[in-house]
This record gives structure tokens, sequence and C-alpha cells, in this order.
């Protein structure tokens, strides 16, 4: 079986993109998020102005409307950065924006994940999909992940911090031939 390479270093993949980004598509500068399979890049647009008596359904509309405009306005030239990101950082690149109240992710990678789970796990997910929380063992293990990343991200964002100082030590040590 053959092993998986990893990818290069993405380090400057946010910058690169900001600066291939064109002007005004975005008002501030883009979230880039990066792991080993994917770059997603989420820009925020400008909240549609509506009169100050508008409801929260109108708003929602109007973000829901002024995201669909942008994704098709911007359709041809985000294949054409994600197609340069793609070739230079060896990851696939989604598109994501925020609108007032509203985040919307274009279409992403959805990589497969090989696990072992004993009956009780198993019973865990079987319970969700019968409860229709999920439709399949898959997302319903997904659904899991979510859950418990809202819960954990404060560990989560330290345990990252720390790996990331352990990376950076092993670069800076001495070289094993």
């Amino acid at each position: 079986m053959r092993e998986k390479l990893e990818p290069p270093p993405a380090d400057g993949a946010a910058a690169w993109i900001t600066g291939a980004l064109p002007e005004g598509w975005f008002t501030e500068p883009p979230e880039v998020i990066i792991d080993r399979d994917e770059i997603v890049v989420y820009g925020r647009l400008p909240e549609p102005q509506l009169a100050d008596d508008a409801s929260d359904a109108d708003r929602a509309a109007a973000e829901a409307g002024r995201v669909n405009q942008h994704r098709e306005d911007t359709r041809e030239r985000r294949i054409k950065i994600a197609r340069q990101v793609e070739h230079r950082y060896q990851r696939k690149v989604a598109w994501g924006v925020v609108c007032g109240n509203t985040r919307v992710l274009f279409t992403n990678l959805s990589a497969p994940v090989m696990t072992r789970l004993r009956q009780p796990e198993r019973q865990v997910l079987d319970t969700l999909v019968d409860a229709g929380v999920a439709r399949s063992r898959s997302e319903a293990l997904a659904w899991c992940v979510r859950l418990v990343g809202q819960h954990a991200n404060t560990w989560l964002d330290e345990l990252r911090d720390a790996m990331g100082a352990v990376t950076e030590l092993r670069r800076r040590g001495p070289e094993i031939p």
C-alpha cells in the first residue's frame, strides 16, 4: 500500500491568497484555514443596506441573496485562483463567505477517514441515525466530531499551539541523516 506523502509546507499561503484576490471582493483580509488536505478561504462581504425596521427574516434573505450573487459573479476567477493555489500548495481549495450573520461554505473537500469502532461507539452512531440526527454512520461520526470541536475549542487551540512549538523545535534541531 502506498503511503500518502505530506504536501509541502503552506507557509505564506494566506498571504499569497490575499495578494491574488481581486480588490473589492471582500471588506477585510480573508480568513484562511489550512490543514494537510485543504485550504478554506472565507471572505467577508458587505452587508446589504436595509431599512432600520427590517425583520430578521428580511436580513437573512438579503444576506443569502448577497452570498448567492457573489458566488455566481466570482465563480470563474475563484476557480482560476484555486487551481494556482492547488498547484503551489498541493491542497484542494474551498471558498466561503460571511455576510452579516450568514456564514456559507461553498463546495469543499470531504475526506474519508478510516477508523475501527467497538460496539459501544457504533451504538452511539446508530442511535444518532435512528433518531434522525444523521442519515448514516459516517454523517453521525462527523456530527460527533463537530460537537466535540465546538465544546473543546480552547483545549484544541492550546494543543495546536503546543504542536506548532514542537514542529518549530524539530525544524531548528540538528539534521539526522
